[in-house]
């Protein structure tokens, strides 16, 4: 059995500079403390957690003498003056391309127009993003649910860094057809999960089995499942080598593999290993 690497997999810029900045805390000896997982994959952040970082799910369980970190997803504008308050030192480790979304929502907001997000409204960054434009900022998963929403003034549409570009495109065309004035598209979508699911769609052609490597909370992960399923039905989302049926592999001559832009090369170096000795 032969196993092919997508071109580009796991760990992406954003998730990387997460990492970095978390252990250059410990390094300096800080007590830290993530505000909710720092990334989407268990494995990763078990080996966080024994180096020292700790998680806590509320603003209120941070203190001085604690350095507080938040995640790669980013938080809202009250969540960040709130740890900023209680902590010793804020490390803001929000993704670059996260932020880029935070500040076009809080631009457009401040102009009085309307943003629609296509995205998932109860991911992380969304809520995050949201919070730039409480009262103005819209979350669909889809051009169907644009029908719940109220009129809309010169919207800009952006979207969840890591949603389907067809799933973005459709509904930004959608939203041009039923708001009234201009309507500004901003491809958002981060140029790691492109390259990702443009990698994987590629080598799902060309294989009998896939293997996605990422946590099950991961959309990036989720979505390319998805991907390589257009191509290559027997396509398996898995988190770490364990999760591998040999069964699956019944027949097979070669599968692909790629990850999830929160799954460290040390996991995949470990599927590939095990997918080697089944083969």
């Amino acid at each position: 059995m032969k196993v092919l690497l997508a071109d580009e997999r796991g760990f992406c810029f954003g998730v990387e500079r997460a990492v970095d900045m978390v252990e250059d805390a410990l390094g300096e000896g800080e007590t830290v403390r993530t505000l909710g997982p720092l990334i989407h994959n268990n494995e990763e952040m078990g080996r966080l957690e024994e180096s020292g970082v700790t998680t806590i799910s509320e603003p209120v369980q941070i203190k001085r003498g604690e350095t507080a970190v938040i995640r790669a997803h980013g938080v809202t504008p009250g969540v960040q003056n709130d740890l900023e308050s209680r902590a010793s030192k804020v490390v803001d480790a929000t993704c670059p391309f996260v932020t880029r979304v935070q500040k076009l929502t809080a631009r457009a907001a401040n102009e009085g127009r309307n943003v629609v997000i296509v995205g998932n409204p109860d991911h992380p960054e969304m809520v995050g993003v949201k919070g730039y434009a409480p009262d103005h900022a819209f979350i669909v998963n889809s051009a169907e649910e644009l029908a719940s929403l109220p009129k809309l003034q010169n919207p800009l549409v952006v979207s969840q860094t890591t949603i389907k570009a067809k799933t973005f495109f459709d509904t930004a065309e959608a939203v041009k057809e039923i708001a009234e004035g201009d309507t500004e598209v901003i491809n958002t979508i981060c140029s790691a999960t492109r390259d990702r699911q443009d990698s994987a769609r590629s080598l799902s052609a060309h294989v009998d089995a896939f293997y996605v490597i990422g946590g099950e909370h991961s959309s990036n992960s989720r979505k390319l499942l998805a991907v390589c399923k257009e191509n290559c039905r027997k396509s398996f989302l898995i988190q770490t080598e364990a999760d591998i049926n040999a069964a699956d592999l019944e027949g097979v001559e070669t599968v692909g593999v790629t990850a999830g832009a929160s799954t460290p090369n040390w996991l995949i170096d470990n599927v590939v290993a095990k997918l080697e000795s089944l083969g």
